[in-house]
């Protein structure tokens, strides 16, 4: 029995031949009697009895198990993934366990296909087969979806997927920004917690100087302690680093991108604190599109864009007008006659053309043009921005030698100023300054990148931008020119720098980047002449060179699918600008003196994340702490203060210690209806100034609130309504650097509706500050107001509907 179950095909043979064997006696024996029919038959049966028997060890032979598990693309093991088996006409189902693993038992065959699902990965469907083994053993590995699949430039200046990028950097798609209320880039990046502009105003009303960007509770002085870019293009002013945000048009965004760390490694001087990166949408698939809305305020807006290829060219168009009479910044009871809304009227526009060469490469031409007046809330105070620029381009896949993408630009601007003294009882102003500012900058770039194998990505580059500008100004008093000055000079900064990604194991993902800078500031001068008064004496200043070394490493680890964390450490450094150099500014009564002696700013920091998806990727929470400290950091130091004038010199702190924490989570409740929260806490204070005012030390850094709490709530219904509801709450936090005028907490709401009507039409309306909250965002010493309820209706139009 033993051999007939070892060899079953055999045992079936012999009990056939047995059964024929006996077929055949019984019918040659004729006539046969009743007892011999009996016994035939009786024969007849055990023969049947012995082949069934025979074949059952066969039968049970041909059953198997076929067992794997799941895992992604670094090697985690994936959850709860759904697994269906087929073979033949036998199908089974099941589900990974928490090590990814799966089994079937008693498959009645020995090949078939296996089908596994899993939430956040493309469907995949293999064919398996256990030939002679037995268990069948299967290594599945799923392709995240589309949207995990997303690529993220801005963290490592190569094409890398979101997952292996640090866990703190952000992508906001087009549908996430076309979501939130806000009209203007800035106000919507706001919903960001660690996001501010130098004070807590719009650029709907900013004076532009007071629109550079900090991360992290890093401050800012006017100028940017962040990076921003389109395209790989700076947008940050050559003259005073600060941002004109509507410089790009809404329609044109197709994701923005933030790393919020420092980025010296990669792009130098301008990324102290970070990149703000936007891209803009792609010819390819051709289209059209625009929004256009018309709000209080007297504010109507239009943004289109448009794109198409056709036999190897491609070309692609995007504008934007826009215009606000605003509203009155000074509160009623402080308001005086001079006291007029503060408006701003401006249009950009953006043309690209392009060559494509193979499938895989492009090289393009590309111009902006940007036109801004703007009213700065008296009849005196108004400043106006005309740029032009201009780029040429490629995006070259060079194959086997990896890929290559340059960049050339040139960028002239013309920027003018005029600043008033206010009487005490705000019934009159006096003309005190007229500042032209004419400015240019020219840079350039070339990256490379290559994958190395299966686990490895080079990346290396060369970059150098050269700024020229002056600050020509024509000061006056009591009505009288007094004096014209002149003052200005040149900066260079060229830098190299390499990046090495290395999956060093299946879940460990390091990746080590530095920079070298030469910076060099040359031909700087002061020039007075004197018209009815005095003059200080003319200078011609020296050359100042400064290197820097920016280092980053990071090391990244996937526990499994749900649960990941990352750890940095970098340092980055930050150039002072030819404004804080150079050009002195005034904001109400207070004055701001330019200092030629600046130093450069440098910063040390880290930063851990650990990153959790729970539930069937139903929530999605990220917890960041972070430490930045900045040695000689450039801030509005106050010299002398009196009820009419106060006097500020920009000058070099000792050193400036932010530590905190950032906490962001996204509960999806169901496919319609989803909540995001996102909250910041960062102790930014002055840790260190010794040698000038000792005073400061221990007090917090001026325009940073410790705390920022945003939230989003969604209910996306296309066949009914779309519902999108933001909130914002910032803290406390000081105008001044002596602590002296606090600008309290404050809560705004907004609110925005859409619907569908067909033919690629949507009807929409928005608010901002939706319960008219009164917040100030100046106190030095007249408090300025933020931006009142302002609603707006409109509609978006796209063809083709995608």
């Amino acid at each position: 029995m033993d051999a007939q179950h070892s060899n079953p095909i055999e045992s079936a043979k012999i009990a056939f031949e047995f059964m024929s064997n006996l077929a055949s006696d019984a019918i040659s024996r004729t006539p046969p009697s009743p007892f011999r029919r009996e016994r035939a038959s009786r024969r007849t049966l055990l023969a049947i009895a012995a082949f069934l028997f025979a074949l059952v060890p066969q039968v049970r032979a041909q059953q198997f198990r076929v067992e794997g598990a799941v895992r992604d693309s670094s090697g985690a093991s994936i959850a709860s993934a759904q697994v269906e088996l087929h073979a033949g006409s036998y199908s089974a189902s099941t589900t990974t366990d928490s090590s990814g693993a799966f089994a079937f038992d008693h498959v009645p065959a020995d090949s078939g296909t296996v089908v596994v699902n899993a939430r956040g990965f493309d469907l995949l469907e293999k064919a398996w087969t256990a030939a002679t083994n037995n268990p069948a053993r299967l290594e599945i590995t799923l392709v995240p979806s589309a949207v995990n699949q997303s690529v993220i430039v801005t963290a490592t200046r190569s094409q890398t997927l979101l997952s292996d990028v640090p866990l703190s950097d952000i992508q906001l798609t087009r549908a996430e920004v076309q979501a939130i209320p806000a009209l203007t880039l800035d106000d919507t990046l706001r919903q960001v917690p660690g996001f501010s502009l130098f004070r807590r105003s719009s650029s709907r009303t900013a004076n532009p100087t007071a629109q550079g960007v900090s991360l992290r509770g890093l401050g800012a002085s006017g100028s940017s302690r962040a990076l921003v870019l389109e395209d790989g293009i700076p947008l940050n002013d050559p003259f005073g680093a600060w941002v004109y945000w509507d410089r790009v048009p809404r329609e044109s965004i197709s994701d923005i991108e933030l790393a919020q760390e420092g980025s010296s490694s990669l792009y130098g001087s301008d990324a102290l604190g970070g990149v703000i990166q936007v891209l803009t949408r792609p010819p390819e698939p051709a289209g059209i599109s625009l929004e256009t809305s018309y709000g209080n305020q007297n504010s109507p807006e239009l943004s289109v864009w448009g794109g198409a290829q056709k036999n190897g060219w491609e070309t692609t168009f995007g504008g934007q007008v826009f215009n606000t009479d605003g509203y009155t910044l000074v509160p009623k009871n402080q308001r005086g006659s001079v006291d007029i809304p503060a408006g701003v009227t401006d249009a950009t526009a953006d043309l690209m053309v392009g060559r494509k060469i193979g499938d895989d490469s492009l090289i393009f031409a590309r111009g902006w043009y940007f036109n801004e007046t703007r009213g700065n809330g008296t009849p005196d105070q108004i400043n106006n921005t005309r740029i032009g620029e201009g780029a040429l381009g490629a995006n070259l896949n060079l194959g086997g030698a990896g890929s290559l993408t340059l960049r050339a630009y040139g960028e002239a601007e013309r920027y003018n100023q005029t600043f008033s003294s206010v009487a005490a009882d705000r019934n009159s102003e006096s003309l005190t300054d007229v500042q032209g500012v004419p400015s240019q900058g020219i840079g350039g770039s070339a990256v490379w990148s290559r994958a190395v194998g299966k686990r490895q990505t080079l990346v290396a580059g060369v970059d150098d931008h050269q700024e020229i500008g002056h600050s020509n100004e024509v000061i006056f008093n009591s009505g009288k020119n007094l004096r014209d000055t002149f003052t200005g000079g040149h900066q260079n900064t060229v830098g190299v720098f390499g990046e090495d990604l290395i999956q060093i194991a299946p879940r460990w993902l390091l990746s080590a980047s530095a920079r070298y800078d030469h910076w060099s500031n040359t031909n700087a001068f002061f020039l007075c002449n004197p018209i009815a008064g005095t003059c200080p004496a003319n200078t011609i200043f020296p050359d100042r060179t400064y290197n820097a070394f920016s280092p980053r490493l990071t090391l990244q680890h996937q526990f499994n699918s749900n649960v990941s964390w990352n750890a940095s450490i970098y340092r980055a450094f930050r150039a002072p600008t030819l404004n804080e150099l150079y050009r002195s500014f005034r904001q109400g009564n207070t004055l701001t003196n330019a200092n030629p002696n600046l130093r450069s700013e440098e910063l040390t920091g880290g930063d851990a994340s650990l990153a959790v998806n729970g539930f069937q990727h139903k929530l999605e929470a990220r917890g960041t702490f972070f430490f930045n400290e900045i040695v000689d950091p450039v801030a509005n130091v106050t010299l002398s203060s009196t009820p009419t004038l106060i006097t500020r010199q920009r000058q070099n702190l000792g050193r400036t210690r932010a530590p905190g924490f950032e906490i962001d989570a996204t509960a999806h409740f169901t496919r319609e209806l989803s909540l995001s929260v996102g909250y910041q806490y960062v102790d930014a204070v002055v840790s260190s100034f010794p040698n000038a005012m000792p005073s400061l030390v221990g007090l917090w850094v001026a325009q940073v609130p410790h705390n920022v709490l945003t939230f989003q709530g969604r209910y996306l219904n296309p066949s009914r309504i779309n519902i999108s509801v933001n909130g914002r709450m910032v803290g406390k936090q000081f105008d001044d650097d002596q602590n002296m005028f606090p600008l309290g907490r404050f809560f705004v709401l907004d609110a925005m509706a859409w619907r569908s009507i067909g033919h690629g039409v949507d009807l929409f309306t928005a608010a901002e500050n939706l319960f008219n909250v009164k917040y100030a965002t100046a106190a030095t010493p007249v408090t300025q107001l933020g931006l009142p309820i302002t609603a707006r209706f409109g509609l978006r139009f796209e063809w083709p509907r995608r």
